[in-house]
Parts: C-alpha cells; structure tokens; sequence
C-alpha cells in the first residue's frame, strides 16, 4: 500500500491525470493520494463539479483530503459520516473520502493525524452579506475598486476555521494516542513555522496557534501541510505542498 500527497487542488485534478501521476498505473483502492486542504471539488454542486467527483471515483486510487478554507462548508456537512480506519470521514463518493478535524487514522500502518482549515487571506476588503439590502451596490463598487473580498455562504464560510467541539476533539483523540503520531496532515502549520518562512504576511490565529501546542506537544516524524502555494520543506520536518505530488516511504 503507498501513500501521496499533493497540496490544494481547488478542483482542478488535471495533476492526477494519468499522463502527469504516471504510478498511478500500478495502484490499487488500496492506495491512497491525500490532498493537503482546498480539495475544491465540492463547491457549487454543478453538475460538471458532480462529474469531476466521478472522475476521481474512477481512479485506481482512493482520494482522501483535509479541508482548506476554500469549501463549500454548506454542501460539504450535507455528506454522510462514517468510521473509516479508527477515525471519522465524509464520504463523497465510496474512495474520495474527507478526513475530519481532529481525528487519527491507521493507513498502511502509520498513524496519522489530520486538522483541516485556514483563515482565509484574500478578504482584506470584508464579507459582503447577501441579505444586505445595499449588496448589489457593495458588490459593484468592490468589485471596480478591484478589492479582496468573498461573500458569505457563496465564497466564504465561518467554518473554514474550526469550532470549540473540533480543537476539544483534537486534544481528545491526541491525549488517547499518547500525543504520539506518525504523519500530522493539515491545510495551514503552527504560528511559529508560518512565521519562518512568511515575513509577516500570514497573521497567527486560533488554529495556527492550536497547531503550535500540537507541535510542541506531539511526537511525530513528519508534517504536511499545503495553503501557501509553494512547495518546501521547512525545520526538516515540516513539508509545504501545493502542485508537487510525493510519496511517503
């Protein structure tokens, strides 16, 4: 059994095609391509995102990803949940499959921890409300003054960062693993890694700064994460993805 992983996708999978992940000719549903946050396929339920999903059902791998801060977090919670491997997950379809916060699976035997989510950095200019009765002129003058901002529930959603029930599910699922994983998989990294290689430009929050506690308190061999649009490894152990796809030894 083999495990990849990639960094955002934001629905475009045109690196999985056979042509670019060529081992994928040798794989099985056995095998696993794990998409390091903002999977995007699940987005505006088009019937064009439906056949993209279907696309990746019919891979010979199984798809596996952590939520970024660009999903559609309305149409993703109407997925059912499911144990799969010691841990929860959204099923998309039977093997492309969500790997919620704060929980620990055992693939190929590693265990491996995931915590999606990120704030998003492209709203600057705030949310527009689409129950505001000026949004249309809003929206206009946003969009000539060329700002950075999203609409909620359309283009933004709260639940790109999570809530107190995942980080205390978090520290549940850790504190019963010994704080003692194998892989730690998420979309954004601790405060202290984002400062390393940021200059400022990323802002610590709620969930970077969980991460820290996680770093400091777990023991793991390495981190995956993606949301920065580079790929790099930094402190040796902390591995940014985004279009490169690598395999786990």
């Amino acid at each position: 059994m083999a495990i990849f992983m990639t960094g955002d996708t934001h629905g475009d999978f045109s690196r999985l095609r056979p042509a670019a992940f060529y081992e994928q000719v040798q794989l099985t549903k056995a095998d696993y391509l794990v998409i390091c946050g903002d999977f995007g396929g699940i987005w505006d339920g088009s019937n064009t995102e439906q056949q993209w999903l279907d696309w990746l059902e019919n891979r010979p791998f199984t798809t596996l990803f952590v939520s970024g801060n660009h999903e559609n977090f309305d149409l993703l919670c109407s997925y059912p949940i499911n144990q799969w491997h010691g841990g929860l997950v959204q099923v998309i379809r039977p093997s492309v499959l969500h790997l919620m916060r704060g929980q620990l699976y055992e693939i190929s035997g590693k265990r491996i921890f995931t915590m999606g989510g990120a704030s998003s950095h492209d709203i600057q200019d705030g949310i527009l409300e689409p129950d505001d009765p000026n949004f249309e002129r809003k929206l206009r003058q946003l969009n000539a003054a060329g700002a950075l901002f999203r609409v909620d529930h359309h283009s933004w959603w709260k639940e790109e960062l999570p809530d107190d029930a995942e980080y205390q599910t978090a520290r549940e699922t850790l504190d019963k693993a010994g704080w003692n994983v194998d892989y730690i998989i998420t979309h954004c990294c601790p405060s202290s890694i984002q400062d390393t290689f940021s200059g400022g430009l990323f802002q610590r929050d709620a969930l970077t700064d969980f991460l820290d506690e996680v770093r400091e308190r777990c023991r793991f061999q390495y981190w995956f994460f993606g949301h920065y649009h580079e790929n790099m490894v930094v402190a040796k152990e902390f591995v940014m993805l985004y279009k490169q796809i690598i395999r786990l030894k």
